[in-house]
């Protein structure tokens, strides 16, 4: 296994990092899902990704169950939580403590951040930060990072407006693909500032749940060894049978950094493709935007909007 270390936190995570979402899809029995989760551990891979909605909540239960046996010590678990009032963040954090069966998680990410008044309500008097600082001192989270799939422009606003509030971020995790190069571009807009603020990147939709692959262009392991080759911590990927494990492992086992010319000449495959966007449908339709189609998870409006003036 290849570890990295995750921005500031001194914590090494593996490379490659299993898919939260992945082990609780109904298709997948409990017992292959947990199977899958103990053989990634021995094989390595110590970062665990996860979600407070995935599945309505399987996904939470199953990885639960896997670290239940003394496997949660090998692990660095991660979870997102939709909330964006303190009260609806504390309701979800909760949740996730339960489901996972531990008294605390390592890193908590806002999920799907996908809005600008999102920045607003999670930094406001009685909004998410507020509970998730709280928390971190309690001991129940040792960090605090966000996610989100729609557009770098919205991720760099939440950044900047988090900055004003004194509060720094431990990771961001985004789409970072073969497509993602060429269309509303998560690596060229926002890495480089993720970067130079030294948090810790982590990557998601490398193949998009397979949507990329459906353009013929690239391969699985083409497109684990371009995330791989960029300056991030772990990989995220989907691990829903032992043959996308074995996969996974492959893709490790067989990296080498990319010359800048094996790149280029991989990202010349893919730019026609990737021009509207179509293989990456998180970022031009609504149909991944969780909290768009569920406002509830996120929690009652408190505040009012202050009255418009317009001067003719």
């Amino acid at each position: 296994m290849i570890y990295r270390t995750l921005g500031t936190t001194g914590e090494k995570v593996s490379l490659i990092a299993v898919g939260g979402w992945h082990v609780g899809v109904p298709e997948l029995s409990e017992s292959t899902s947990l199977r899958i989760m103990h053989a990634a551990i021995d094989r390595g891979i110590n970062f665990f990704d996860n979600s407070w909605d995935y599945n309505d909540g399987v996904s939470e239960i199953r990885m639960g169950k896997a670290l239940s046996d003394g496997h949660r010590k090998n692990v660095f678990l991660m979870t997102k939580n939709n909330g964006r009032t303190g009260e609806e963040a504390a309701r979800q954090l909760d949740d996730s403590l339960r489901r996972l069966q531990t008294d605390y998680i390592d890193l908590v990410q806002y999920h799907d951040i996908l809005r600008f008044d999102d920045a607003h309500r999670i930094f406001a008097e009685d909004g998410a930060n507020i509970v998730l600082e709280k928390a971190r001192k309690a001991g129940k989270i040792r960090f605090i990072g966000f996610t989100g799939h729609k557009d770098p422009v919205l991720h760099r606003y939440f950044l900047d407006h988090a900055t004003k509030q004194g509060f720094k971020f431990d990771t961001v995790q985004m789409p970072l693909n073969v497509m993602d190069a060429h269309f509303r571009s998560f690596r060229r807009q926002l890495l480089p500032e993720l970067i130079k603020r030294k948090i810790g990147v982590i990557a998601m939709k490398t193949m998009a749940a397979g949507s990329i692959l459906e353009s013929k262009l690239v391969t699985p392991i083409e497109c684990l060894h371009y995330a791989m080759n960029l300056p991030v911590s772990s990989v995220v990927t989907g691990m829903e049978s032992m043959k996308l494990l074995d996969q996974a492992i492959q893709a490790i086992n067989s990296f080498k950094p990319m010359t800048p010319a094996e790149e280029e000449s991989l990202l010349a495959r893919t730019a026609e493709a990737a021009a509207t966007g179509r293989f990456e449908l998180y970022k031009t339709t609504s149909c991944f935007d969780g909290t768009a189609l569920n406002p509830s998870w996120m929690g009652k409006e408190t505040a009012t909007a202050p009255p418009v003036r317009v001067d003719l």
